[in-house]
């Protein structure tokens, strides 16, 4: 059930694209089935870095698991280098935040995942 949720203050024209490497990225450095993964990209929002309003970019990765040992580092470097291909955006620029999620507390289908 992975989720990345992107949230930049620039314009993105190339959001299918960068969307689906994003999924495809995170399903296989997590080790994750893709039909599960979720993409989510919000463009345009008021944001500073740094006191900067130059264009900056959060990401939110949630996942039932897989986010232990060298991963995060992982997806942290794909994820920034996807960024800034796609929407210009330095890595310096871009914050990441992980969460590690139980089971019982991520609902799909009707039901949850634990």
């Amino acid at each position: 059930m992975p989720l990345i949720s992107v949230r930049t203050s620039a314009a993105a024209a190339a959001d299918e694209a960068l969307l689906t490497e994003l999924s495809s990225s995170l399903a296989m450095l997590l080790g994750k089935p893709e039909r599960y993964v979720m993409t989510l990209l919000e463009t345009e929002l008021p944001m500073t870095f740094a006191g900067d309003p130059a264009p900056a970019c959060y990401v939110e990765v949630k996942s039932i698991g897989a986010l232990d040992g060298d991963r995060t580092r992982q997806v942290s470097q794909a994820v920034c280098a996807l960024i800034e291909q796609h929407l210009g955006i330095p890595a310096e620029r871009t914050y990441i935040g992980f969460e590690d999620v139980p089971g019982r507390l991520w609902g799909w289908n009707g039901g949850t995942f634990g």
